[in-house]
């Protein structure tokens, strides 16, 4: 899962009975490690790092990526079944930059470590449904019915840090049936919200809602694909339970407005489809979250929370879990054989091409019943 976090350990201060300040004191090498398994997906990826002390300026020392990695490290990732191990992954290596620039710690680039599989086939309506084979074993789906048990031997042998997760499964949205349509808007200026149920939370305990909203920009005949994520909620649930977000219109037309950059040279934008992405956490997930969630009272002595186990004497935080995805993609509309069903129902259209809001940003349908039946917000 492309999704990776950075916890860090933040050291105390230390003062004798002197007026000398111990800037260093007693450390406990302490590993932070983090990583979400999602058999919808081919690259898993955990990372592991280090908590650093050392004198001089720790924001300094925050830059250099090495104080936060391990001389060693050798993590595996086993698959069980019925008590037994039936595959072991051994994670490589590899540096990634989507690493966020605005935080303290070096950026954009970052170690994470890895393995790689098929992804299993989702049906539409989002069931699990087939776990894709390959001639090699170890690229073979991840299997939804099995357990998952991670091992990181560090610092040349060191000590250890072990954890053990399940997989979520079993979301189903009806996001994903034919006829699911957005109705954002009835007259200009009136709108109204449309519903995306989750109809089996499977054994989530947390889920999250996101619509990626796609259109081009044309300048001639030439465009550029653009997009934006807008997120619609994120809960905790019960398992095998439903969960109902609402996509509210007038903040549909209002994050159009907001990521349209001002371009003369723009002939015309058109409005390409939906992509719905369901998330859903296990338990241990769900649990990390509630701990880590700033507390809103004065009390400032919290609890931790990791599912991590590690050698006698040594520390580690993070949580090695696991989520599903679910994502479906709506075009604006579809083949002949299916009616051309829009995503984007005709009067939400029209509220995109010339209402209050959107009116002026050159929106057109390029919708094959719009075109034929001359409409005013059609294309030419």
């Amino acid at each position: 899962m492309k999704k990776l976090l950075a916890v860090f350990a933040i050291s105390s201060l230390l003062m004798s009975c002197s007026e000398k300040i111990d800037l260093v004191g007693d450390f406990t090498e302490t590993a932070v490690i983090y990583g979400l398994l999602d058999h919808s997906d081919s690259l898993h990826y955990v990372k592991i790092t280090r908590a650093f002390i050392g004198p001089g300026n720790a924001l300094e020392i925050a830059q250099i990526p090495d104080s936060s990695y391990f001389n060693s490290v050798e993590a595996t990732v086993e698959e069980i079944e019925n008590g037994q191990v039936t595959r072991t992954w051994v994670l490589r290596d590899t540096i990634i930059d989507n690493k966020d620039t605005n935080g303290v710690f070096y950026a954009p680039t970052q170690k994470v470590y890895y393995f790689k599989t098929l992804p299993t086939i989702v049906s539409n309506t989002g069931v699990f449904g087939t776990i894709q084979t390959s001639p090699n074993p170890q690229l073979t789906s991840l299997n939804p019915n099995a357990e998952y048990r991670f091992k990181a031997i560090l610092n040349d042998g060191e000590f250890e840090v072990n954890a053990q997760t399940e997989l979520v499964k079993n979301i189903t949205t009806t996001a994903s049936s034919q006829n699911f349509r957005f109705k954002f808007a009835t007259n200009p200026g009136e709108y109204q919200s449309t519903s995306v149920l989750i109809s089996n939370t499977g054994n989530s305990r947390v889920v999250n809602a996101k619509i990626q909203v796609r259109y081009n920009e044309y300048i001639g005949n030439e465009y550029q694909s653009k997009s934006f994520d807008w997120v619609v909620g994120e809960t905790d649930v019960l398992s095998n339970s439903s969960q109902s977000f609402g996509a509210n219109g007038q903040t549909f037309y209002n994050l159009v407005l907001n990521d349209v950059v001002p371009n003369e040279a723009i002939t015309r934008r058109v409005f390409k489809g939906f992509e719905i992405q369901i998330t859903g956490g296990a338990e241990d997930l769900y649990n990390y979250i509630v701990v880590n969630t700033p507390s809103s009272s004065l009390a400032q002595s919290k609890p931790t929370y990791t599912n991590l186990t590690v050698t006698e004497g040594y520390r580690a935080i993070g949580l090695f879990s696991s989520v599903q995805t679910v994502k479906t993609y709506r075009p604006f509309y579809v083949s002949p054989q299916q009616a051309f069903i829009r995503s984007l129902d005709k009067n939400s259209t029209i509220e995109l091409c010339e209402g209050p809001i959107t009116g002026l940003l050159l929106f057109c349908s390029d919708h094959p019943a719009d075109n034929a039946n001359n409409e005013s917000f059609a294309c030419d």
